[in-house]
């Protein structure tokens, strides 16, 4: 089925695109950088109206779920110091979003100060915690309220700055989806504020991931990274493949990738990047001093760039950064693209080739979709828990474990309903549609690479990291599941095996940025699915490629046995062939008969 010489042929397109490739690496964008040092924020200050002993907010409000008496208690005070706070125009708005608690009613506080340049800098702390006391999670807020005091009258600003203290942050972060809705551009930059004040500093400390494809725009990141190291902190660069990761598989528990998919330039300042802080964790009066600088000078270096063009020209961006280079986001799809070619042809030529023969496809096409059923029917019985309520909340938005903790007699029902489904409806569904064959016959394997290779191309068109993830597994199931290649069952299984691992590579990598155990990665890619992170559409595509790994394994596992020598035909004559009568095909020996 699969012919070497085409397929050769095939990838002389992917050399091209890896020449483009190497060549359409860029230097990184300069970051803004200012003159003035930001010594008018007071750190002492914003400590102690936070955690003074003398009415400090997290004595006053030690529990502050979303939408809670203690959430909107604090909505009260913020407002009244953004009122004291001169020079800015304070109003709240009221919705209602999906939190860790259901649905509730979210309050937003916002002050706007007007500036002379039509962009607007944006800086964003959510009130709420889903744990007690939560300190930690206070001191976003407390920095915000100090930034009020900072830049209320008679300091002036350049571009129009907006201070917004939002509920929701602490899962599903419905206050910031609001916001993306309710502000109007032009953005020079969006700050997130999150944990600013935890005593032990994990890495990193910059958020850049969003809910869609994307992340923050390089020039807005190099920023934060170029403040951070003049107030003595190192933003070091995630890793190339977690970076690659976290763009195949959007999601992030930070605001800032609500605000990102929203189609503002966000980024989020946080110790822990967008991993919210434990609800008992140590908080320093000098962290929050240092990073509560860095948020300063950050908004002061976007104030003061040139108003000639814009700060942040793009919203977001697909661009991978490797070794001090940028990779632009539309040189990986279009390697990606040609990535595909290969498959393309060689599974063309084969379906020609079985029509020929008059092998059937059809039959194996509706065999390969009974296997990607019992992922779809697992699916909607998980898409059925949330929306009877037998879920705790279904977030549209990955949310932390532990703000939403696993519940494992959910994991173990759907896990029953995936085996269930496998074991009694799929062979139900093959029977009645009349899909019951040999799986080692040549229609079956053809089947199942038109289809994954259908779904990849789909996939592709929308993120083509997630492509580039899929894209290899292609290549390597066009031999392993090639008929005419007299491979062992064992070896077809361990290429079809190896063709799945830079999928695994993806999960664990996303997994390990976030923190998550097994238990909370099973539980996440459940709510993800429940609380429709990803969409219907994409469940199906996903759930078709599960499909065409199952079937993948059940081909190689019917695969035959090598051959062995007694077993060689011969097809070229040599010395030690028969040279006689009719070795050349009929042609009459030269000797004379007696």
């Amino acid at each position: 089925m699969a012919d070497p010489r085409m397929y050769r042929a095939a990838l002389i397109p992917v050399l091209f695109a890896l020449v483009l490739l190497a060549f359409s690496l860029e230097n990184r964008p300069r970051p803004l950088t200012t003159t003035l040092a930001p010594d008018a924020f007071g750190g002492e200050r914003a400590f102690d109206r936070a955690y003074g002993s003398d009415g400090g907010l997290a004595d006053r409000f030690p529990s502050r779920r979303p939408g809670s008496a203690g959430d909107q208690g604090l909505a009260d005070v913020v407002e009244q110091e953004f009122k004291q706070a001169r020079g800015f125009r304070v109003r709240t708005t009221t919705h209602a979003g999906e939190t860790i608690d259901g649905r509730r009613e979210l309050r937003t506080v916002i002050a706007e100060r007007t500036g002379t340049i039509d962009e607007r800098i944006v800086v964003v702390a959510h009130r709420d915690a889903a744990g007690s006391p939560a300190e930690a999670e206070l001191s976003g807020t407390a920095v915000l309220l100090e930034l009020a005091r900072v830049f209320g009258a008679p300091r002036q600003t350049q571009r129009t700055l907006t201070l917004v203290s939002t509920s929701g942050g602490s899962g599903g972060a419905a206050g910031a989806a609001a916001l993306a809705e309710d502000l109007d551009g032009p953005f020079a930059g969006v700050l997130v504020l999150g944990d600013l004040a935890s005593r032990n500093v994990r890495a990193p400390l910059l958020a850049t991931s969003s809910n869609d494809l994307g992340a923050t725009p390089q020039r807005l990141r190099r920023t934060v990274q170029e403040a951070l190291r003049l107030e003595g902190s190192s933003a070091r660069q995630p890793r190339a493949l977690i970076q690659f990761a976290r763009l195949a598989l959007p999601g992030t528990y930070g605001e800032q990738g609500a605000l990102l998919a929203g189609g503002l330039p966000a980024v989020g300042l946080s110790i822990g990047g967008d991993r919210p802080p434990p609800p008992g964790a140590p908080i320093s009066s000098a962290r929050m001093e240092e990073l509560g600088r860095v948020a300063l000078r950050t908004i002061t270096a976007l104030d003061t760039a040139s108003g000639g063009r814009p700060v942040s020209p793009q919203a977001t961006s697909s661009d991978l950064v490797t070794s001090r280079k940028v990779l632009p986001g539309w040189a990986v799809r279009l390697f990606t693209g040609a990535l595909l070619l290969a498959p393309l042809v060689v599974i063309v030529d084969a379906l020609a080739a079985l029509r020929r023969a008059r092998e059937p496809v059809l039959l194996w096409l509706r065999w390969t979709l009974a296997c990607a059923l019992p992922i779809a029917v697992t699916a909607l019985f998980a898409i059925a828990l949330g929306a009877v309520g037998l879920l705790a909340a279904t977030p549209d938005v990955p949310v932390s474990p532990q703000a939403l903790p696993a519940q494992v007699p959910a994991l173990l029902s759907v896990g029953l309903v995936l085996v269930l489904a496998w074991v009694w409806l799929r062979p139900v569904v093959l029977r009645v549609t009349r899909s019951v064959g040999d799986p080692s016959s040549p229609g079956a394997a053809a089947a199942v690479l038109l289809v994954a290779l259908t779904v990849t191309v789909l996939v592709w068109i929308a993120n083509p990291y997630a492509a580039a993830a899929v894209a290899p597994g292609l290549h390597i199931w066009l031999f392993a599941l090639a008929p005419d290649l007299r491979l062992s069952a064992g070896l077809r299984v361990a290429l079809v095996a190896l063709g799945i691992v830079p999928v695994v590579i993806i999960l664990i990598a996303v997994a390990s940025s976030l923190g998550l155990s097994v238990i909370d990665a099973a539980w996440e890619a459940l709510l993800v699915v429940t609380g429709g992170h990803v969409s219907a559409f994409g469940v199906l595509l996903w759930g078709l490629l599960g499909g065409c790994a199952a079937a993948a394994v059940m081909i190689a596992l019917r695969g035959g046995a090598p051959v062995t020598g007694d077993e060689l035909s011969i097809t070229v004559r040599g010395p030690q062939g028969y040279a006689g009568p009719g070795s050349l095909g009929g042609t009459d020996s030269a000797l004379r008969r007696s």
